[in-house]
């Protein structure tokens, strides 16, 4: 049932991006728009580590070919659907058939897909609307939007999220642990106690403009509104071992780019509001996660797992809250997963919760951290994960 309304939906999807936008290109000639800073690092990814950032470029090559002979908004539209879509499941196929628990293939041919798609003749004349439209219908499609089918016929659905690579100006090889576990984990059945669990997965950009544009309220509300998934856990790579983050705070303090070296302003004297499209982000200061914790906490493997409980707020420093009550009306800094993108997601996750479906475990899986790709530690991560998700399944 749910891959019928999958292709149903995806078809939608196609009439609504093209409805009333199927003009041919003007002839106009105009300058094209200028690349992205994580596209200009696309050079040194390839000389750096050829055998992983090309690996799936016969998808990017055939997107590229195809783009350079379109000559309207719909064509190019349809190419974008088809080979968003394409390079996820190119790169799920790919991460399986190799097993080397790696995600930045998938990464770095997504930016030769939207490098080809900005620097396509059509594209730079499309409206600024036009052009928006199709780089986030490719951001969401490669990042498994349209994927997500739970058709295992499992007790359980649980929704998850990994991160992109991060901070590759230090370690342009660098691989993020979230990442790999969303690949490794995507269509699995997890069992414990006579219960079954499928998880489906997505991929989060480290970008603070699709967070503020509501890139995750937009791939995440579906599920939660509907009541259509029986838990939802957010991943990034963050510390030592693994923690799982019991405060996620409203605001941003971390002065630390994101992929496109954008900085906020934020600081941990002067902590900063998101926005959700124009608007600030509208919530409490501080929010709770939901998850089967004790469970969870007896997912064995090489890491210590952690309830953290460690925030800090602007008058009263850095403390372990032990209840939300006690915290919720401090002006937070940052919350038990920090002040990066990290607390973000898990802060507009449980938001969401909150909003659609208050009794929904909701909460956020910190993984050890690595430097640049070690394929073990990566192993090691997986594995646990997995086996604090299993744990969690029995608690549902």
């Amino acid at each position: 049932m749910l891959k019928t309304v999958n292709k149903i939906t995806l078809k939608i999807f196609v009439v609504a991006i093209s409805l009333g936008l199927s003009l041919s290109i003007s002839s106009q000639e105009i300058n094209y728009p200028a690349l992205t800073v994580e596209e200009l690092r696309l050079d040194n990814a390839l000389k750096a580590m050829p055998d992983v950032s090309a690996r799936l470029s016969a998808r990017a090559e055939k997107f590229a070919s195809q783009l350079n002979r379109a000559t309207s908004y719909t064509v190019l539209t349809q190419l974008t659907i088809r080979h968003g879509t394409g390079l996820w499941l190119d790169a799920k196929k790919s991460f399986n058939q190799l097993n080397d628990y790696d995600d930045r293939p998938l990464y770095w041919a997504r930016l030769q897909m939207s490098k080809a798609l900005r620097s396509t003749k059509a594209f730079t004349t499309l409206f600024p609307n036009q052009q928006r439209k199709l780089l986030w219908t490719l951001e969401l499609l490669s990042r498994g939007q349209m994927d997500v089918k739970f058709d295992k016929k499992a007790d359980k659905k649980i929704l998850l999220t990994g991160f992109d690579p991060f901070f590759l100006d230090r370690h342009i090889d660098q691989s993020n642990p979230s990442g790999v576990v969303a690949l490794a984990l995507d269509d699995l059945v997890v069992s414990i106690e006579g219960q079954t669990a499928e998880i489906e997965v997505l991929i989060i950009p480290v970008r603070f403009a699709d967070f503020d544009q509501g890139m995750i309220e937009e791939l995440l509300s579906p599920y939660i509104a509907n009541k259509s998934v029986d838990m939802v856990l957010t991943v990034s790579m963050g510390r030592d071992n693994f923690d799982l983050e019991r405060y996620p705070a409203l605001r941003r303090s971390a002065n630390a780019p994101d992929n496109l070296n954008i900085l906020t302003g934020a600081t941990k004297n002067k902590p900063l509001r998101p926005k959700l499209k124009t608007a600030a982000l509208q919530g409490p200061e501080f929010v709770e996660f939901s998850l089967p914790i004790l469970a969870m906490l007896k997912g064995a493997g090489k890491y210590q797992v952690n309830d953290n409980r460690t925030i800090s707020t602007l008058l009263g420093g850095t403390f372990k809250g032990q209840s939300l009550a006690d915290i919720v009306k401090q002006t937070s800094v940052s919350g038990s997963g920090g002040g990066y993108l990290s607390n973000e997601i898990s802060y507009r996750s449980i938001l969401l919760r909150d909003q659609y479906y208050s009794t929904l475990p909701v909460g956020h899986i910190h993984t050890p951290k690595i430097k640049t790709f070690n394929q073990q530690a990566l192993m090691d991560i997986v594995k646990q994960t997995k086996n604090i998700i299993t744990q969690g399944v029995a608690g549902l």
